[in-house]
């Protein structure tokens, strides 16, 4: 395949903006894992969406917010690293929020660049119309008082796709000419290993405590084949003892839960029968430990 324009795109935004679900409306098929939860995603994530004449690869980042841990500055630090390497960014600002100080913050470092921004109101489908033109109007004020130029102000939904197209063909328009980056059947770069755990990452967010999403991490142990089953033994990792029973439940309930729900959603993306084995673990204030940092990928 011959392809005119290609290159990166970032998506960016404070925590919980709608970049993932976003980024998984683009591509057409669940790259990213989302959750209700801020800073679910916790490095950078490229989804590869190819045209007949286009390859447009856009890289999902961490939200950025101001760190309390080792981990959030890494966190952020990969943000801003994404943000030197693409070709055009999307600051994305939720229809069902008004614009915040973490906006302004994102708004006045994106100016400094010397690369096209977009700002994309995301979540339309939360609000009535009115709502929608306040906050485009909003956006247009955000890029005034921050001196960021936006290329475009364009609102989205990604549940119900409304704009999703329209969005590319505004981010594919500004990727410089080349040929395809990636081969055309590809989706993302991401490692097998590393979304089999993030998926039971994002089961075990549901449903937990305010305290208790950012001390969640998992690591893959060991995986096998039998035949025709996938063998998958993984770990829940938490920061303190006190967490444990909340991951695991009243007899194991919720920790078999996150299992069933992690499975469905394994075998969908390996494409056959998966047998998951769960255990939690507790690691002291691995956020903080560049050692179990190291060892967690981060």
């Amino acid at each position: 395949m011959t392809t005119s324009r290609s290159g990166f795109a970032s998506l960016v935004g404070r925590p919980n903006a709608g970049k993932s679900t976003l980024t998984n409306a683009l591509v057409g098929e669940k790259i990213a894992i989302t959750s209700s939860r801020p800073q679910t995603t916790r490095h950078a994530v490229r989804g590869i969406l190819t045209r007949p004449d286009a390859q447009l690869v856009l890289v999902d980042t961490p939200g950025l917010h101001r760190p309390r841990t080792l981990l959030g500055e890494r966190l952020n630090a990969v943000v801003r690293e994404t943000w030197a390497d693409v070709d055009v960014v999307a600051l994305c600002l939720p229809a069902n929020e008004a614009v915040g100080a973490g906006d302004r913050f994102l708004a006045r470092e994106l100016a400094g660049l010397a690369k096209p921004v977009l700002a994309v109101v995301t979540k339309t489908d939360l609000v009535e119309p009115l709502r929608v033109v306040a906050a485009l109007a909003a956006a247009q004020q955000l890029g005034e008082q921050t001196g960021l130029e936006f290329a475009e102000i364009v609102p989205v939904s990604a549940v119900e796709r409304f704009q999703v197209d329209l969005l590319a063909d505004l981010l594919i328009a500004r990727l410089p000419e080349g040929p395809p980056l990636y081969p055309d059947n590809e989706l993302t770069d991401e490692p097998t290993e590393t979304r089999i755990a993030e998926l039971i990452r994002e089961a075990a967010l549901e449903g937990v405590r305010e305290e208790l999403p950012h001390s969640l991490a998992v690591s893959i142990d060991e995986t096998s084949r039998r035949d025709d089953l996938t063998v998958i033994h993984a770990t829940v990792h938490v920061e303190r003892d006190s967490q444990k029973p909340i991951v695991l439940g009243a007899g194991g309930a919720r920790l078999r839960a996150v299992g069933t729900t992690a499975r469905r959603e394994i075998e969908a993306l390996l494409g056959g029968r998966v047998y998951l084995d769960l255990h939690v673990n507790v690691l002291k204030d691995w956020q903080r430990d560049p050692r179990q940092l190291r060892r967690l990928g981060f």
